[in-house]
């Protein structure tokens, strides 16, 4: 426990580099006002427009209650129909000062909401937002309690409620390995016929070990001890499938034989909580068994992912081989967990990188390459790079993060607020909005902003004495000291070696003597990352050291042979910069790079393909815009496209066992986008017997009038297996389609290049000979059927005479179909 101590406090040592001047008391009160007032307009839009629904529509000023809006695949798994939101949102009510609020949603809570809905959710969001947000919400309870002041009535309702939560989320856990479902029916589990789930083989690494706290909190607080025993079992099994040679773990995981299906390894999606939970277990439970687990975990990823300011996903057998040359968002918490095991240098530089793409793109996009373009361009409003300023300003002091997070207070403002909250970014590039303000927007963002620009004394709680979830839900670590660690949860010894922080906190004064501005120093070095800011100044000279042996004429053909000419450096200093001998040494020569390599275009060139449909009633009119993929059939390469009737695939998402492979035979498969990688679904729907594969936007809204086309990506495994050709549809056109297959049952359509769309009418270009003649007269050969006549006036003859003298050609064009009976 004095350990834990120690690791929490030290968060608040700090040093006083700075960018600029400090930020005044004044000023941060301001901002904290300011903070506080975009949290009532989000929250009251909630409870005025959408409550009990889980989520707020902010543009369209309603509540999102499933079954009642389009499906949107698995984002939509997270609502429950138990007032998401609400729940969520809880202890932030609280650390925020709204107690009245606080106490009258929870009231609203037990009178309103009901947890045995006949409706299938995602364990892991049902886990971190609902579970975790009664939980937060109960410790609250009883802290506002235990002072006398407020919340004299309650009972441990909150808690009655998390217990009836976590046995109905349990039956996910009837597996051989002891891995979780990824989805679960609230009221019939997952082996009733009646659940509609249950016939899933994969899940998620984060999925899968992102339970520990919230169940292991619940087991301590209600004295239950089964909730824990599940959740250290799918931690321990994540554990023994780690790649022993490399310390890693994969992205998708088979729940029943406990196989990798995506090997490829990261800090982002798929994986990121998992390596959270390790380090906070620790911290909130007590058990040293998590962070030898971490600090195991820890070592592999400095080794092969971390490549500062990048975070690179590997294969996890061959983890020198990078699998994507691009990053997603949620890896943006990573800096933070940095700072809780005190690596604040590679933490300091990664959140440097992350803070220049979103002054490149005003948010970090969903997805973004290496060169720092938008790979995937939504941002659902996502809390981990606030989450991150705030620790890092915690652990250092710096008020340079508060100017960072004044940047992410006033950019909200700018780009997301709209009269009924705050709506998500569907592409950061034209800055369009898209229908929904997820819930972890108020539990949060908000809590992280309002922490980052507040006083210790200002705060309602010892905020020190908790840990945070995943989803920002309050634990106090105080649990630690309830149980004992679970006997049979060993961890065998490890052969990595410990360093300063193995079994320490976060020290500044250890890490950069005498060195006040260190997190400055390392800032500098990425402040022009993305080239945001910098000064365009004309460079002529590029200097390129070689280690040259002898006269350097091998290495200098070498080059020449590749198109590269070089020239001695040295030929070109003038006299008042100094000899070039000064700097020279033996063996090294500097050269002027006199021919460069062509640069990398911005932006790929996508080429557009359509959907069009040929069956009566449509004949070809309907044509939708739809982009193409990187891998499977070329559809530019095939004459005529590839023609077949549509039938929806089952699942629609075709991440699990496709159940109408019958229905599939010789027919063109349509599969939602979303839980799987596109290149899964592809190769599924073509083991099934279809002939082609339409993926459409799960996105509500999107449309490629509004968003630009990309091209699908595989899934970091050959994909030469994959033959069939792919099209991808935004949502407006997809439910042109899908709306044309319910109202037609048979629809034929075509896939191919836009540029070969049947019907369309392309421009001939014929050859017209002039000459003149009286009225009437015809040269031999001619008839009248097959001659323009121009008939010109008598009284202009001679003038128009003049200008069509001799043989004169002329050119002309017409849109013409049928050559031989045209005039």
């Amino acid at each position: 426990m004095a350990l834990l101590a120690v690791i929490l406090s030290c968060l608040v040592i700090g040093v006083t580099g700075q960018d600029g001047q400090p930020m005044t008391a004044e000023e941060k009160s301001k901002i904290r006002d300011q903070i506080l007032e975009m949290f009532d307009h989000a929250y009251n839009s909630y409870m005025d427009y959408a409550y009990p629904a889980d989520e707020l529509m902010p543009l369209s000023c309603r509540g999102r209650v499933r079954g009642l809006e389009p499906n949107r695949g698995d984002i939509d798994d997270s609502l429950g129909k138990f007032s998401l939101t609400l729940i969520d949102s809880l202890d932030t009510l609280v650390l925020l000062n709204k107690l009245d609020e606080f106490e009258d949603a929870v009231r609203k809570i037990l009178r309103d909401v009901r947890l045995d809905n006949d409706i299938v959710v995602s364990v892991f969001e049902t886990n971190i937002r609902v579970l975790g947000g009664l939980l937060g919400a109960h410790v609250m309870a009883g802290v506002l309690k235990q002072r006398g002041e407020r919340m004299q009535w309650y009972r441990d309702e909150l808690l009655h409620m998390a217990k009836e939560l976590g046995y109905r989320l349990l039956p996910a856990f009837n597996t051989t390995s002891g891995l979780p479902y990824p989805r679960v029916n609230l009221r019939y589990g997952v082996v009733n016929p009646l659940s509609r789930t249950g016939t899933e083989s994969d899940t998620c690494t984060a999925c899968a070990g992102t339970m520990i706290l919230e169940f292991a909190a619940l087991s301590r607080l209600s004295g239950d001890t089964i909730f824990e025993e599940h959740a250290r079992k799918a931690m321990d099994v994540l554990w023994e499938k780690r790649q022993r040679g490399s310390d890693l773990v994969g992205t998708v995981i088979n729940i029943h034989n406990g196989d990798w299906v995506r090997r490829d390894s990261g800090v982002g999606a798929g994986i990121d909580s998992y390596y959270e939970y390790l380090m906070k277990a620790y911290i909130l439970l007590g058990d040293k068994v998590y962070l030898e687990r971490f600090n195991t975990h820890y070592s592999a990823i400095m080794k092969y992912i971390s490549q500062p300011p990048l975070l690179l996903n590997v294969h996890m057998h061959n983890p020198t081989v990078n699998v994507r040359s691009w990053m997603d968002s949620l890896l943006a918490f990573f800096p933070g967990l940095q700072v809780l095991r005190g690596d604040l240098k590679p933490a300091i530089e990664t959140h440097e990188m992350l803070y220049q793409v979103t002054k490149q793109h005003n948010f970090l996009p969903e997805a973004f390459t290496t060169e720092f373009r938008v790979h995937w361009g939504q941002h659902p409003l996502r809390p981990e790079f606030a989450e991150s300023t705030y620790f890092l300003y915690k652990a250092t002091g710096d008020p340079y993060y508060l100017k960072v997070g004044q940047s992410i207070v006033e950019k909200l403002n700018a780009h997301a607020r709209v009269p009924c909250g705050f709506a998500a970014v569907q592409d950061v590039r034209t800055g369009t909005h898209e229908d929904r303000m997820d819930s972890f927007f108020l539990a949060e963002m908000f809590k992280y902003l309002y922490l980052l620009f507040s006083e210790k004394s200002q705060l309602p709680i010892d905020i020190d004495d908790y840990i945070f979830t995943t989803e920002a839900h309050l634990l106090p670590v105080s649990l630690s000291t309830t149980q004992p660690p679970c006997h049979t949860n060993n961890t065998e010894p490890q052969a990595h070696e410990d360093d300063l922080f193995s079994y320490s906190c976060p020290s500044a004064q250890t890490l950069f003597p005498n060195n006040p501005t260190f997190a400055k120093t390392i800032r500098d070095s990425y402040k022009y990352l993305t080239g945001v800011g910098r000064a365009q100044q004309a460079s002529p000279v590029r200097g390129i050291e070689l280690p040259l042996h002898d006269t350097g004429l091998e290495p200098v053909e070498f080059l020449k042979s590749m198109g590269i000419s070089l020239t001695p450096l040295t030929e070109l200093i003038s006299a008042s910069q100094g000899s070039a001998s000064q700097h020279s040494h033996k063996g090294v020569f500097k050269f002027k790079l006199v021919a460069e390599v062509s640069q990398t275009p911005e932006h790929e060139e996508v080429v557009p393909l359509i959907v069009q449909l040929i069956s009566p009633p449509f004949l070809g009119r309907t044509v939708l815009t739809a982009g193409p993929a990187k891998f499977g059939m070329d559809l530019t390469k095939q004459e005529h496209g590839v023609k077949g009737s549509i039938v929806k695939s089952v699942p629609y998402t075709a991440c699990g066992y496709i159940e109408n492979a019958v229905e599939l035979q010789g027919h063109i498969a349509l599969a939602l986008r979303g839980e799987c990688m596109f290149a899964a679904k592809a190769r599924r729907l073509q083991e099934a017997g279809a002939v082609g594969v339409i993926f459409i936007d799960h996105r509500e809204g999107s449309s490629s009038a509004e968003t630009p086309l990309f091209q699908m990506v595989g899934d970091g495994e050959p994909t030469d297996d994959i033959t069939v050709p792919l099209v991808f549809l935004f949502s407006k056109e997809g439910a042109t389609l899908t709306g044309a297959l319910q109202e037609h049952h048979n629809v034929d359509i075509l896939l191919l290049p836009k540029e070969k769309q049947l019907g369309k009418e392309k421009a001939e270009k014929l050859n017209i000979k002039f000459r003149l003649a009286k009225e009437g007269e015809l040269v031999e050969g001619e008839t009248e059927s097959t001659t323009f006549q121009l008939v010109l006036e008598q009284s202009e003859t001679d003038t128009e005479a003049a200008s069509l003298t001799g043989d004169n050609q002329k050119t002309c064009t017409f849109p013409q179909k049928d050559p031989e009976n045209s005039p």
